[in-house]
């Protein structure tokens, strides 16, 4: 067995962490990590090992989480997104939501890719509001009044908003009517709002190679035009008042109007997406895993499991072999340790997901 143990953020986990801790053989082969010790004559409790996660995240990864969340920061485009997870013994009753929050650079940004994750009891909008005091720029996320909150209250920050929320909406109001049914799809008010709203996507994923410039060039030309004449049109069915208040059709034309003016946003700047989805994405391995795992047992696991997947994802973005990557790190930080234990962030660029420096086995697709 290699002297290293890494910890696979993927398969997620058990006791204080949320992130189950695998071990590496000689010959590469994984093994879960209390098996592979047994087979070696130690016997470990999974608490000794999950303890050992914790301790990991917060003596050698958080130096690096804390300069990923710098970078990130500078961006001029970010994303948001959260997600409910249980945590157990957070001084409050059994059951209480906690979320995960998810803070990326744009998906269309020309800097490095960078996903951080970040624990907290709740969704209160003071969370995102601390999270980002000092940014300046443009915020995709969905259209959470805590985020409009946050773009009022915070000098120099936009909010943009995710325009697959409405499309997802009258999504839902097509399948209620059934596949069956074309007649009733094709005549229906969702089918008409979505042909408009894939028009619109149709034109956008054309220009994902363009540069920022470019893009938003492309946008004012073609895209602009089908946007005005969809909330246009969309102005024109709510005064109909001929759509059920409650259903999904309406939800998705209510969401269109309340959220024009962050909708529009992505038309005014090239670097702005026109939807969130990267957030969702970025979140999907940690949702996966929380289908496994169930519940975190701390609030020290769940901030570990946060400093982990935001090293483990971040690499994903960066097209690097988690596994390689995860072992040189963890070389590569103790190196950078001094007499005190204490490693200093402003040395770590050449080491981060997206440096150029990186030895190339860290992009390898295979464990060798």
């Amino acid at each position: 067995m290699t002297g290293i143990t890494v910890f696979n953020a993927q398969n997620c986990g058990i006791h204080q962490s949320g992130i189950t801790v695998l071990c590496f053989r000689n010959d590469g082969s994984e093994s879960s990590g209390i098996l592979n010790f047994q087979t070696n004559g130690l016997q470990l409790s999974k608490q000794t090992m999950s303890n050992w996660t914790v301790w990991t995240a917060e003596r050698y990864f958080q130096p690096v989480y804390n300069w990923m969340k710098n970078r990130q920061l500078k961006a001029h485009v970010n994303q948001c997104d959260e997600t409910t997870v249980e945590v157990i013994h957070d001084g409050r009753p059994a059951g209480s939501k906690s979320y995960m929050w998810v803070h990326l650079t744009g998906e269309l940004s020309p800097g490095p890719k960078i996903v951080v994750y970040e624990y907290q009891k709740t969704r209160h909008s003071s969370h995102p509001k601390e999270y980002y005091k000092d940014f300046k720029g443009i915020l995709m996320t969905d259209g959470l009044e805590q985020y409009h909150k946050l773009a009022r209250e915070l000098e120099g920050v936009t909010n943009a908003n995710c325009m697959a929320h409405a499309r997802r909406h009258f999504a839902n109001a097509i399948k209620a009517i059934g596949k069956g049914n074309e007649k009733a799809i094709k005549s229906s008010i969702a089918y008409k709002a979505l042909v408009r709203i894939g028009a619109i996507y149709n034109l956008e994923g054309a220009l994902k190679e363009l540069t920022a410039e470019e893009r938003l060039k492309e946008r004012q030309a073609s895209i602009k035009p089908l946007v005005e004449e969809y909330f246009a049109w969309v102005r024109e069915i709510c005064s109909d008042q001929t759509v059920l208040p409650k259903g999904e059709t309406a939800k998705g034309l209510n969401y269109s109007l309340n959220q024009e003016e962050y909708l529009k946003v992505f038309l005014t700047d090239g670097e702005v997406p026109i939807d969130d989805s990267a957030s969702e994405r970025a979140l999907r391995n940690f949702t996966v895993g929380r289908k496994n795992w169930v519940t975190i047992n701390t609030v020290r696991g769940a901030q570990a499991s946060a400093v982990i997947y935001s090293i483990t994802e971040t690499a994903r973005a960066n097209n690097l072999n988690v596994y390689y990557y995860i072992r040189y790190l963890l070389t590569e930080l103790i190196k950078r340790k001094d007499k005190d234990g204490n490693i200093d962030e402003t040395m770590l660029e050449p080491i981060m997901p997206w440096s150029k420096e990186l030895p190339a086995e860290c992009y390898s697709k295979r464990r060798q």
